[in-house]
């Protein structure tokens, strides 16, 4: 077991009162630096708002840096926080909370040695050749370490922090106390969602065996698909707190922006395609649209697929749904796509004219490029923008509470990912071909159209939702 400590550990606080006690200390260096730059400013003659004060550069480092070391629910959210509202958070909190999606601090071996005796038994180092202390990847749950075998297999191994799992719901409440009092959080971003959201995944992910099952149901109903290769686990080093799986040699899929142009265009239309087949035939999908979830195979032309935590079935009625508003898209009938919403839950009867209107506008703009057989271009198009504006305006207007499903709202997050990573990959696509193919898939028999996670030996619980950042198939060899 190499000793290859690097600088960025810092032990896990596995405990709550541990946990609640470095929150605790958060706040009230957040508190300190308030009221110092508030007695500054009144010196000079100027009245600050209490968000100016939070929202300081060393502010937002040492809540970056406090959360990384915790890990867990705490760096969790500050992940949701950048990715679900980063259009509309100050650009210092924005860019400094961005770097918890790529990095936490990482376990010391000591620690890492006690979790991995308590899920293997004290002599687990005979069963390898190699295994590397030094982690390829850390994330909010768990990190992942690359290790050989004794009989020659190469694995990612992904180990959950130690007392992550009882500390979920303590470390929300504690967090989600000290956002709300900073004043840091703009007018309009509904934080009791995201603290309800990051604590059911949370719940969701910790269970290794469960995803282990949902990566298996998706190698099999892929291995027929040379464009995509999923690890599959290795049962016998698999428990709760351990994911052992096939170390995959790629690069970060964000890589490949410097690609040509035809190779980013394929790559971002075999995700587009690889939604509507997890949707229309397998109705199941792995709903975590992180950028860290999928990476690339220069030398196979194969995209990796990662993280199967947050798959999600579909029950035949809603796929239904999705596809009536689909095909309400593509065809520009604005009673077709009234229709739609309204079997959606988008609207309902009683929705107001003028919301009606102004909804059906918005889904209008929205659905545009997919109606055009000309190439759309994601990174220079403001239709992103444009959404994010809209949305705001529709969660300030309080008479407006109609709220879609579930299972809508994790569609969307899957859509609004692909969209953010063809952005990244700067790709050029005619849309309406690939989705009106996209809409003639259709599960063969009832036997084929069972999902994955519908099997005995494939479960993956109906709701499952998982956001961790942890990348197990990396480049990295040492």
């Amino acid at each position: 077991m190499a000793d290859n400590t690097p600088p960025d550990t810092s032990a896990v606080p596995s405990t709550r009162l541990g946990r609640a006690a470095r929150m605790g200390g958060l706040g009230g260096t957040l508190l300190g630096s308030v009221v110092a730059g508030g007695a500054q400013s009144l010196l000079v003659g100027r009245k600050p708002r209490l968000s100016d004060l939070v929202l300081t550069p060393a502010n937002a480092r040492r809540i970056t840096d406090e959360l990384s070391k915790m890990r867990g629910a705490a760096m969790k959210l500050g992940q949701l926080l950048s990715m679900d509202t980063g259009d509309v958070l100050p650009p210092e909190l924005s860019d400094i909370f961005a770097r918890l999606r790529a990095q936490a601090h990482h376990m010391p071996p000591a620690q890492l040695k006690t979790v991995l005796i308590r899920n293997w038994g004290p002599d687990f180092l005979r069963s390898f050749r190699k295994f590397d202390v030094r982690p390829i990847a850390a994330a909010s749950i768990g990190q992942v370490h690359r290790a050989t075998t004794k009989d020659g297999r190469d694995l990612a191994i992904k180990v959950q922090y130690p007392g992550i799992r009882h500390s979920i719901d303590s470390d929300i409440r504690n967090l989600g106390s000290v956002m709300k009092l900073s004043g840091m959080l703009p007018k309009g971003i509904d934080i009791d969602a995201l603290l309800e959201d990051a604590r059911q995944q949370l719940h969701e992910e910790g269970d290794y065996r469960q995803e282990a099952r949902a990566m298996t149901a998706y190698a099999d109903a892929l291995s027929d698909d040379p464009r995509f290769v999923v690890p599959r686990p290795a049962p016998d080093l698999s428990t709760q707190d351990i994911l052992a799986m096939d170390f995959i040699d790629s690069v970060p899929i964000e890589a490949m922006a410097t690609a040509p142009q035809n190779i980013r265009d394929r790559i971002a239309q075999d995700l587009i395609t690889l939604t509507c087949r997890e949707l229309f035939v397998l109705g199941t999908m792995q709903t975590d649209p992180n950028f860290a979830n999928f990476r690339y195979q220069p030398e196979t032309d194969r995209i990796v697929l990662l993280d199967f935590g947050a798959t999600r079935h579909f029950p035949n009625q809603r796929i239904a749904e999705y596809r009536q508003l689909l095909s309400a898209a593509l065809s520009g009938d604005r009673v077709q796509l009234h229709a739609a919403a309204l079997n959606a839950n988008y609207l309902t009867p009683d929705t107001a004219d003028h919301h009606t209107t102004r909804f059906l506008d918005l889904m209008e703009t929205a659905t545009a490029p997919l109606r055009s057989d000309q190439p759309f271009d994601f990174a220079t198009s403001p239709l992103a923008r444009q959404m994010t504006e809209a949305a705001q305006d529709f969660a300030q207007d309080r008479s407006f509470a109609v709220v879609p499903p579930t299972d809508t709202l994790f569609l969307h997050r899957k859509v609004a990912g692909l969209y953010l990573l063809a952005a990244r990959l700067g790709a050029k696509l005619p849309l309406r071909p690939i989705l009106t193919s996209g809409l003639a898939l259709s599960a063969p028999s009832a036997t084929a159209a069972a999902t994955p996670t519908q099997s005995p030996d494939a479960q993956s619980p109906q709701g499952s939702c998982k956001r961790d950042q942890t990348s197990y198939a990396s480049p990295q060899t040492t």
